[in-house]
């Protein structure tokens, strides 16, 4: 089985596009949206949902691999859900992306302040201390979460869980295509 990160194409023709999707907040959406996926064997990388200022309107941020044929076809899929408001293909550095994860380490007294010197680089948190382990949270690139977990490792991660990407344009630039 073989296993590649997000920021790294599987292939040489492989390419990874995060899209943003609007849509009507209804039940049932994300089944359509997944299935759509699932029946064209569409792979999703990361899958993010949620409310938008607009209680009626919730944004879907998909970071999809494929070659360029499949990535046009996923974004034309998605414009023809009847709930789908407005699909944004996030193309060049005209956007920000951020992860959050949150990575449960052992730590013993000894390593604990190591630790807490390796999250305050990171500009991580740590949100949860217990006995025997420490909770951190960090929010960044999925390059910087891979960093902090890598130095981590050696104390012991016992649970991890990230988010998923989410994506805003930069500024005021308009990235977006319009159903």
């Amino acid at each position: 089985m073989e296993t590649t990160t997000l920021n790294k194409p599987a292939t040489p023709n492989t390419l990874r596009r995060t899209i943003s999707v609007m849509v009507e907040n209804k039940f049932g959406v994300l089944a359509r949206i997944s299935t759509l996926f699932a029946a064209r064997a569409f792979n999703i990388d990361s899958l993010a949902v949620g409310e938008t200022e607009d209680p009626s309107v919730s944004g879907m941020t998909i970071v999809a691999s494929g070659n360029e044929n499949v990535l046009e076809q996923v974004e034309k899929q998605l414009n023809k859900l009847i709930d789908v408001i407005k699909v944004t293909s996030y193309t060049d550095g005209t956007h920000i992306e951020r992860d959050l994860a949150l990575i449960k380490v052992a730590a013993e007294k000894d390593d604990r302040n190591e630790i807490f010197q390796i999250v305050d680089i990171f500009r991580a948190k740590i949100v949860d201390v217990a006995s025997e382990s420490v909770v951190i949270e960090v929010t960044g690139d999925e390059s910087k979460i891979t960093a902090l977990e890598e130095l981590l490792k050696p104390f012991g991660i016992q649970e991890m869980v990230r988010t998923g990407i989410i994506a805003l344009s930069r500024g005021s630039s308009n990235n977006k295509k319009k159903k």
